[in-house]
C-alpha cells in the first residue's frame, strides 16, 4: 500500500468522515458524540485527516473547554489498522490544540472500543473506576427564544413528585396522559395514540394547575400558559392572538400548552346577537383540531366550571380525556400540611389537622397554614422572649377557625354528579 500522510482537515472531506463514522456504527461501535456534535466539531474546531492518496483512511477530531482539550472522534479504516495511524492522528491532532493552551487532553471511548493501543502509545492513561454521565437537555437555546416570546418557560425537573397524595389523580394522568407521551414509540407498537388535549375539572383550588405544571416537568416539555385576558389587547382581537400564539407554539419541538379558566373563551354560545366570545369560541374549535396534528404537544384546559363550557367544545375529537380533579384526601391532606409547617414548630398533631381540614381545597391548606406561621411570629415578637418558641398547635386550630372552605357543600355535590355526566377517562 502507497505511504499515508496526516494533513488538516478541509471542507471537502465530509464525506470521508461520514464513511468512517458508518464503518465504526457497523462494527457495533456507538460513539459517544453524536455525528452531528462531530461534524459541527470538524467545521468550528480541530480536525485532522490521514490519507492514502485523496482517500482519507483515519481522522481526529477534538474541542477545546479552557483548558481542558476532548477527543472527539478518532476512527481508521479497517484495511489500515495496525500501522500505527491512529497515534499519529492524535499526535497531529494534539499538536494543533496545544496553541489554545489546553493542559490536559481526554478522551470518553466506548467500552466496545478497539483502539486502546493508539492512546497508549500517545502517553494517554487508562483511568480506572470512572463513571460517565450523560443527559439530554430537552429545550435547545433557539427554542428557548421562541419560548420567551410565548412568557412560556422550561419549569424545574421534580414538580411531579411534589405532588403529595391525590394518588388516584396522579396514577391517572400517569397511565392515560404522562405514560404514552413519555414512551411514543412503545405506546406506537401497541396501537395507543398519545392524547392530544385533555380538561382537567372541579372545584377551584383543587390543584389543576399544579398539575399541569407537573405534567409539564414530568415529559420535560416546555410550558406555555395562554391568558385570555392579556391577549385581548392584540390587534386583530382576541381570536386573532389565539391564532397568532398557537401559530408560534408549532414552531417548539414540544410542548404543554395550559388554558386556565377556559370557560371565559368557550362558554355556551347562545343568544341574539351572538355574544362577544362567540368568535372566540368559534377560534378556538378551529384551532384545536390543527393543534391535534402536531406530534410531541399537548394541550390542558381547565376550569372550576365544566358546565358552562360549550358542548362542541367537549366532544370527542377534541378531547381525549376529561378528567376530575377533586379535594385532596386524607393522604394528600397530610402530604400538604407536612409541606407548609416548619421544622421550628413545637407539638404538632398533623393527623388532627387533616381531619379538621376534611373538605379544604389545597389552597385552603396553604392559606390557614401561612395564617397560622404569621400569627406565630406577631406572637412570639410581641412576646419578647430572648428564644421564642413556634408555631404551636394552638395557632394551627385557630388558622382553620378562621378559615372559610373554598368548595362549598352545594360545589361539591355537583362536582361528583359532573364526573358521572361528563367525565371521561
Amino acid at each position: 500500500m502507497a505511504g499515508w500522510r496526516i494533513r488538516d482537515y478541509h471542507a471537502d472531506d465530509v464525506d470521508g468522515i461520514l464513511r468512517l463514522w458508518e464503518q465504526v456504527t457497523a462494527e457495533g461501535v456507538e460513539p459517544v458524540y453524536s455525528l452531528s456534535e462531530v461534524l459541527a466539531s470538524c467545521a468550528k474546531d480541530h480536525a485532522v485527516v490521514a490519507v492514502v492518496g485523496e482517500q482519507i483512511v483515519g481522522a481526529a477530531i477534538g474541542r477545546a473547554a479552557h483548558a481542558q482539550g476532548w477527543v472527539v472522534f478518532l476512527a481508521t479504516a479497517s484495511h489500515v489498522r495496525g500501522m500505527g495511524i491512529g497515534s499519529s492522528l492524535l499526535a497531529a491532532l494534539e499538536a494543533r490544540m496545544a496553541p489554545q493552551g489546553i493542559s490536559k487532553l481526554s478522551a470518553l471511548m466506548p467500552a466496545a472500543e478497539t483502539k486502546m493501543g493508539a492512546f497508549l502509545h500517545q502517553g494517554f492513561a487508562l483511568k480506572q473506576d470512572l463513571h460517565y454521565f450523560e443527559r439530554h437537555i430537552p429545550v435547545q437555546r433557539e427554542e428557548l427564544k421562541r419560548l420567551a416570546e410565548l412568557g412560556g418557560r422550561v419549569l424545574p425537573r421534580g414538580l411531579w413528585d411534589a405532588v403529595g397524595g391525590m394518588n388516584t389523580e396522579k396514577e391517572l394522568l400517569e397511565r392515560r396522559v404522562v405514560l404514552p407521551l413519555a414512551q411514543s414509540e412503545l405506546a406506537e407498537r401497541f396501537g395507543v395514540v398519545p392524547p392530544r388535549a385533555i380538561v382537567l375539572f372541579g372545584p377551584p383550588g383543587t390543584g389543576k394547575t399544579t398539575f399541569a405544571k407537573a405534567i409539564a416537568s414530568r415529559l420535560e416539555w416546555s410550558f406555555v400558559e395562554v391568558f385570555p385576558s392579556r391577549l385581548a389587547s392584540h390587534p386583530g382581537g382576541l381570536a386573532g392572538a389565539l391564532r397568532e400564539t398557537f401559530a408560534t407554539i408549532a414552531e417548539l419541538e414540544h410542548a404543554v400548552v395550559f388554558i386556565d379558566e377556559v370557560e371565559e373563551i368557550a362558554s355556551h354560545r347562545q343568544g341574539e346577537p351572538p355574544s362577544p366570545t362567540q368568535g372566540v369560541t368559534n377560534e378556538l374549535l378551529k384551532i384545536i383540531p390543527a393543534f391535534r396534528e402536531q406530534p410531541g404537544r399537548l394541550l390542558i384546559c381547565a376550569t372550576n366550571f365544566i358546565r358552562s363550557l360549550d358542548a362542541a367544545f367537549l366532544r370527542h375529537g377534541r378531547f381525549d380525556y376529561v378528567i376530575p380533579i377533586g379535594l385532596p384526601d386524607e393522604q394528600a391532606r397530610d402530604a400538604i400540611w407536612r409541606r407548609y409547617i416548619p421544622e421550628a414548630a413545637v407539638g404538632i398533631d398533623v393527623p388532627e389537622l387533616v381531619a379538621m381540614t376534611d373538605g379544604f381545597s389545597p389552597a385552603d391548606i396553604e392559606f390557614a397554614a401561612r395564617k397560622a406561621s404569621q400569627s406565630a411570629l406577631e406572637n412570639a415578637v410581641d412576646s419578647g422572649a430572648d428564644e421564642p418558641a413556634g408555631p404551636f398547635m394552638d395557632d394551627y386550630t385557630a388558622a382553620i377557625a378562621g378559615t372559610r372552605a373554598t368548595v362549598s357543600a352545594r360545589v361539591a355535590a355537583d362536582f361528583l354528579e359532573d364526573i358521572e355526566t361528563v367525565g371521561r377517562l
